[in-house]
């Protein structure tokens, strides 16, 4: 099988990641609960992913680093800390349903910067627009996950920071793939999920915190027992109930493999990756492929549509052939609004350090030999 579904999760992993994962089941038990030997080797692998994710990404204090379930789960603490009903909320035309339906269930006043695909000026230009009308927030992915469009992040959050506007940001699809200081950015909150480009088991994620958050849920703590409020220290405040702690150790590998890796050295062979399988697609007859004009603005994502062929039906027959990659909306249909694209969809192919041009050249190959079929 060709794996090229990477958006969704990263198949492909370290073997350490794997391995962590199965010793942390039978090694490691809950962290801030008893003095025991299982359990401080379990807060000592917690704290060593915190401190790994903090170095990776520019956090100054680890314990603002927290753990989640996923990238869902920390968009939903950021946006219910700082959104409230009617709060004037600004997001790109590319965002995910984790950032629009958590606002929509707040019945938050959305205003949508839009800009055309892979337009990094525009979407720079349509920010100030709004930010311009007064916002009491702003939430913008780094990468959409349906076309890897790259928007102008620190451009956007210097506007931000520029008019004290509060900033999300989604970074689903670049963390771990595309250089992210979160010092620098000096936003509210950064989500991500550890699934994705930091080689990590489902059912983590992280969320750094750049403000002082609401949780979202209540529960022990292993902390400040007698207390019937959640802790006011992080990470404590937001990481009520048993940790996911084999996930976590799988986690701590995966970051190390990135750090050790480099994410430039990432970054640049899915780039590479990326405009040999759109130039392919572009030179086959009655496909369309979404790819931006250089390299800056598109990451190791790639949709794609086939004249006369249902998208869906599509991607089943590629899955069929050994070729597994993604059709649909992508849970996103708000990028596909804006991509002109929300009535058909697309095939999404998505890429990872474990990919290869050899995997690329057999996509193409495949694709070309089902066009008519």
């Amino acid at each position: 099988m060709i794996y090229l579904d990477s958006a969704a999760t990263t198949l492909q992993k370290p073997a350490a990641v794997a391995a962590a994962t199965a010793w942390a089941i039978n090694h490691l038990a809950s962290p801030g609960r008893g003095g025991h030997r299982p359990a401080m080797a379990a807060a000592e692998k917690a704290f060593a992913c915190r401190e790994t994710a903090a170095r990776l990404f520019h956090v100054e204090d680890p314990e603002r680093v927290v753990f989640t379930f996923n990238a869902t789960h920390g968009l939903n603490i950021a946006i219910k800390t700082l959104a409230r009903p009617g709060s004037r909320v600004v997001v790109s035309g590319y965002e995910h349903n984790a950032v629009t339906r958590p606002l929509h269930a707040l019945e938050a006043d959305l205003r949508v910067a839009r800009s055309p695909l892979f337009d990094r000026g525009g979407a720079l230009n349509a920010f100030r627009r709004e930010l311009d009308r007064g916002v009491d927030l702003a939430v913008c992915t780094h990468v959409s996950n349906v076309f890897g469009f790259i928007l102008p992040i620190e451009e956007i959050a210097a506007l931000c920071r520029e008019r004290e506007v509060p900033l999300i940001i989604d970074a689903s699809q670049s963390a771990g793939c595309i250089p992210l200081d979160f010092q620098a950015l000096g936003a509210a909150f950064i989500a991500m999920p550890g699934h994705k480009g930091l080689y990590g088991p489902q059912g983590t994620g992280l969320l750094l915190c750049g403000t002082d958050p609401v949780p979202l849920l209540e529960g022990g703590t292993g902390s400040e027992s007698r207390r019937q409020s959640m802790p006011d220290f992080l990470p404590d405040r937001l990481e009520a109930g048993t940790h996911n702690i084999a996930g976590i150790a799988g986690l701590l590998e995966g970051l190390r493999f990135v750090e050790r890796r480099g994410v430039a050295d990432i970054a640049a062979q899915e780039t590479d990756l990326i405009r040999r399988m759109g130039e392919g697609l572009e030179a086959i007859s009655g496909v369309e492929a979404f790819l931006a004009a250089g390299p800056e603005a598109q990451a190791g994502v790639l949709s794609f549509r086939v004249a006369g062929r249902d998208c869906e039906e599509l991607g089943d027959v590629l899955g069929s052939r050994g070729i597994a990659l993604r059709a649909g909306l992508h849970c996103a249909p708000l990028a596909h609004e804006t991509a002109g694209t929300l009535e058909t969809g697309t095939l999404r192919a998505s890429v990872s350090a474990f990919s290869t041009g050899r995997e690329a050249d057999k996509f193409l190959q495949t694709v070309r030999e089902l066009k008519n079929v």
